[in-house]
């Protein structure tokens, strides 16, 4: 018996397959399941690349610091798990010339004078690096106006210096310098560092020297601020062990000051970068699931509705329904298994051409392909078919007997209705899978189904408002159009849905795509500053306020240096909190500040900002992540020690900052009155284009006193991971609108044959064909504006949801997107009907009766 059904399922798919019935089911499956490959295998190879990328601004996969000297065991017990390490040791110095250059290094123009026989001096932030190091990514020098990588450390007696140090040193390319004891050749201009990084030291101008000549500097005494660095990398298994071994240790221990870094614990910019980059994959994934899930399920419905007929004979020539069941599963299974190898096919090709086009951004390198993407596609193509097409198989086991002389069908069983909770909840699991982001895919999944249900209930309220419609014009085709509606509510509602969610996608993965990406290019903008300008006196605020104004006139804050001693009254210790951050934290001084207006891109989420700017008693508003490790809240009280001075003040606000804008930005703010009688520099930001970057060197020589620190390479990449990361999502973007596009085929196609039996009907009793072709452009154009508004109101509320709750950055309706989607909607459904109707005119009306 099992192989005489096997046998009949096979003439069935051999017989469906000539008769065109399973082209459409298996292109849908082949493109759902191409467009996820597409995806899968492209994310996990960008997403792979990315991540090593980014371990770039550690220089390594692990980073281990600390103010005193680190364990030699540790470097020794890294080289025997197999990892690589490099050492670097960072600390301020004075670094010396004579001051007698009179040649400039390449690269560089002006600022230098000649002929000075004064010697000069400059703090700089002195580096010792091993011969191996970077890790990862690659040290790049200036040589003749270029940035160039090089695999090169410092050789013995030499030093490679930042570019400003050329002009306030005055030195060019072999002078001597001298830091401590020992004097080195100037051999190289650094454009930029891997693990350069965004502390207050390491704006500093920078010198790197070899290890080997550290010791004979003889800079590092007893007192010195010096940190130590390890550098590890290796494969993500060695690390993770090696870095738990590492906690261990500085637990067991109780080690003070050492600590551990990865990307995901480091930069606070570049974190807050991938975690965007990667929920943005995700939604295009998810996206790709949801389209791929209606596309399948539209597809199946229509099978079922093609085969009801074929059904039922078969029940009359003997079939039981559990054999007709087993049939159509075996049928299914077949074509589940070559739609989804032909789609993994696909998708890996696709990706291939995905790459081809993004050209010089992701061809560095990215790591292989893993087998990975090719197993979910296989498990997708089938989890898309027992979710989405397990319920019209069920339907058709039910098909009584009678339906071979009574056009008449049972009402669908409650083990078929149950079939429909099973798919829901495989496509809610289908996106959760994809995404691997639990927030993101609830948040989307709950958007699109109670976007679902809400686009049925208003479709069958237009529906029945449109009654009232019919007698507004007296025109026949009107009229038809109207009767036509209100004549198969459920099908128009299911067509008006599905037709809603397709336009929800695309709109979404289009217009409302776009102020998404704009949104999160402003959250880390191309124009941030990229220097900044510290220790500027008060006698010198205008005389620099007048050199800026060509650069949008930036704001000149106050600084003040205080260290926080104690918190109501309770005195700080370097033990008082559990959390070494926090120790930290009240180990070293703060920079506070003081002003009228809240700062720029600052968000008040808890208390007020002072009003009352002429009150003497003094208010604090404290940035939330630093009240949180220090377990502030509204009304404590905060003593600061200011150059001997105490001065308590009450927190009366706590403050959300946007570090990305790399704006300047201060842990604690101080109402003005309270703070005028402290000693106080001030300090800036602004943007120097590159057309003009000598400014920052002549304003060091005119101001020996300044330190500018050039944070650019850091802003590049920030926004070399941006660009990259907006590039591939806007590609990918057209797999799932190939999915987009299936699904509205889909929902316009599933209706075609009841327009075709419906039009001969009509025809057979009279309407000529100009009555029938306004009809159905009428009844179109209805049905495309309605579903087109609300796939508009659908994709606004899912972007708004997406940017405030999950992306975090500001959001803004556009009235574009209900003004596209009310006339794609009508376009496309416009279409449709121009394709459904040219068949039926080309089919006489016997015929078409005939076969229904």
């Amino acid at each position: 018996m099992f192989s005489s059904i096997l046998s009949l399922s096979l003439k069935m798919t051999q017989r469906d397959w000539r008769a065109g019935e399973l082209r459409f089911l298996l292109v849908a499956l082949m493109v759902a399941v191409a467009s996820l490959s597409s995806v899968g295998f492209f994310v996990d190879r960008l997403r792979n690349g990315l991540n090593r990328d980014a371990h770039q601004v550690l220089a390594s996969d692990l980073l281990v610091s600390s103010a005193q000297a680190l364990n030699p065991e540790w470097k020794n017990k890294a080289q025997h798990a197999g990892l690589q390490v490099a050492e670097t040791v960072v600390f301020p110095s004075m670094a010396l010339s004579s001051g007698q250059s009179s040649v400039q290094p390449s690269g560089q123009s002006g600022g230098a004078a000649s002929g000075n026989e004064m010697g000069m001096a400059k703090l700089v932030t002195l580096k010792a690096v091993t011969n191996n190091y970077p890790l990862r990514g690659k040290l790049k020098l200036n040589q003749a106006d270029k940035e160039v990588a090089t695999d090169e450390t410092p050789k013995r007696g030499t030093a490679w210096i930042d570019p400003a140090l050329f002009g306030s040193l005055k030195v060019a390319m072999g002078d001597p310098i001298t830091l401590g004891e020992q004097q080195f050749t100037v051999a190289a201009s650094i454009a930029s560092e891997p693990d350069r990084g965004s502390g207050f030291l390491s704006f500093s101008p920078r010198v790197m020297i070899a290890m080997d000549d550290l010791a004979a500097t003889k800079l590092i005494q007893d007192g010195s601020r010096v940190t130590y660095r390890l550098l590890l990398a290796g494969d993500k298994v060695s690390i993770k062990e090696f870095q738990t071994f590492l906690e261990q240790e500085i637990k067991t221990k109780s080690l003070k000051g050492v600590r551990l870094e990865t990307i995901e614990s480091g930069n606070e910019q570049m974190r807050t970068t991938l975690d965007r980059a990667e929920q943005f994959l995700s939604m295009v994934s998810m996206l790709s699931a949801m389209l791929a899930a209606v596309a399948v399920a539209m597809a199946a419905r229509r099978f079922m509705l093609r085969h009801i007929d074929a059904c039922a004979m078969l029940r009359c020539l003997g079939l039981t329904q559990n054999q007709v069941t087993v049939m159509y599963l075996f049928e299914f299974l077949m074509l589940g298994v070559a739609g989804s190898i032909a789609g993994v096919a696909l998708g890996f090709a696709g990706h291939y051409v995905l790459l081809e086009w993004l050209g010089k951004l992701v061809t560095n390198d990215l790591p292989p392909a893993s087998f990975l993407p090719a197993l979910q596609g296989l498990a997708i193509g089938i989890l898309l078919l027992i979710g989405f097409a397990m319920p019209p198989i069920l339907q058709l086991r039910n098909v009584p007997h009678n339906r071979v002389i009574r056009r008449e069908q049972d009402a669908p069983q409650a083990l078929t209705l149950a079939t429909y909770g099973l798919g829901l909840a495989v496509f809610v699991g289908l996106l959760l899978w994809q995404t691997g982001d639990l927030k993101v895919g609830l948040m989307v999944a709950a958007g699109f189904l109670i976007g679902m249900l809400s686009f049925a209930l208003v479709a069958r309220v237009c529906i029945m408002g449109l009654k009232r419609l019919r007698n507004v014009f007296n025109h026949s085709a009107w009229r038809f159009a109207i009767t036509a509606l209100q004549r198969r509510p459920g099908a128009t509602v299911v067509q008006v849905v599905a037709l809603s969610l397709g336009l929800m996608a695309l709109l979404l993965l289009t217009v409302v795509r776009s102020d998404l990406i704009a949104a999160w290019k402003q959250s880390t903008p191309a124009d941030a500053p990229n220097h900044f300008v510290i220790n500027i006196q008060p006698e010198q605020k205008n005389e620099i306020a007048k050199r800026l104004e060509n650069f949008a006139q930036p704001k000149i804050y106050p600084m003040i240096r205080g260290r926080l001693i104690e918190v109501n009254g309770n005195v700080l210790k370097p033990d008082s909190y559990q959390d070494e951050r926090a120790n930290g934290l009240v180990e070293r001084e703060f920079n506070l500040s003081t002003m009228t207006d809240l700062p720029y891109l600052n968000k008040i989420v808890a208390g007020e900002w002072y009003q009352d700017t002429s009150a003497t008693e003094p208010e604090a508003s404290v940035e939330e992540g630093l009240a949180k490790t220090l377990k502030l809240q509204l009304g404590d009280k905060m003593t600061f020690d200011i150059a001997g001075q105490k001065m308590t003040a009450k927190i009366t606000s706590l403050r959300k900052l946007d570090w990305g804008s790399m704006r300047v930005n201060f842990f604690v703010v101080i109402n003005p009155k309270a703070m005028q009688n402290m000693p106080q520099t001030f300090i800036t930001a602004f943007r120097v284009p590159d057309t003009n970057k000598q400014f920052a060197n002549q304003l060091t020589l005119d101001f020996p006193n300044l330190t500018v620190m050039d944070v650019g390479a850091i802003l590049k990449q920030l926004q070399d991971v941006l660009d990259q990361v907006i590039t591939a999502v806007e590609f990918l973007f057209l797999f799932t609108l190939v999915s987009g596009i299936l699904v509205l085929y889909a929902a316009l196609a599933g209706s075609q044959d009841l327009r075709m039996r419906e039009a001969a009907l009509l025809r057979a009793l009279g309407a000529t064909r100009q009555q029938l072709s306004q009809a159905q452009w009428i009844e179109f154009l209805l049905v495309g504006s309605v579903a087109g508004a609300l796939a508009a109101s659908g994709a606004s509320a899912i972007g708004w949801a997406l940017a405030t709750y999950s992306f975090k950055f500001a959001w803004s309706f556009s009235s574009l997107v209900w003004g596209a989607g009310v006339v794609v909607g009508a376009a496309c459904a416009l279409i449709g009907g121009w394709l459904g109707l040219r068949n039926v005119l080309k089919q006489p009306p016997l015929l078409s009766l005939r076969n229904s």
